[in-house]
């Protein structure tokens, strides 16, 4: 998957357009890597985390001349570990559905039966009464 199918599966599944799921998209990255390169972690709860990892110098191998050597200088990588909510998920096969957010309902007004039938029940009372005097 590429990021504009990611972004028409988000859209779909949230009813939000994709030019909002695009720009909300570009915002979580921007934040993520901006805090990534100040050194920061970045976790995302049953998902995972993101970090930079600091990875040591060593001596490797040329690949064009193996019998060479070669020194590969120290350096920040980023790095992501995956939360357990996404192990178990693809452990299992069962990803968790996209859950559309539910428009709020107005409170529905309580039923009020019509003036005119409170009016009728009425003028049956009164003229019971009568009839019974």
């Amino acid at each position: 998957m590429n990021k504009s199918e990611l972004i028409e599966k988000v859209a779909e599944g949230t009813g939000l357009s994709k030019v909002d799921v695009d720009s909300a998209l570009k915002a979580i990255l921007a934040v993520i890597v901006e805090e990534i390169t100040k050194g920061r972690k970045v976790t995302l709860v049953g998902f995972g985390t993101f970090e930079a990892r600091k990875r040591k110098a060593r001596i490797g191998v040329n690949p064009q001349k193996p019998t060479e050597r070669i020194k590969i200088p120290a350096k920040k990588t980023p790095a992501f570990s995956a939360g357990s909510e996404f192990k178990a998920a693809v452990q299992t096969g069962k990803a968790p559905g996209i859950k559309k957010p539910v428009a709020k309902k107005k409170p529905a007004a309580a039923k009020k039966a019509p003036a005119a039938a409170k009016k009728t029940v009425a003028k049956k009372v009164v003229a019971k009464k009568k009839a019974t005097k």
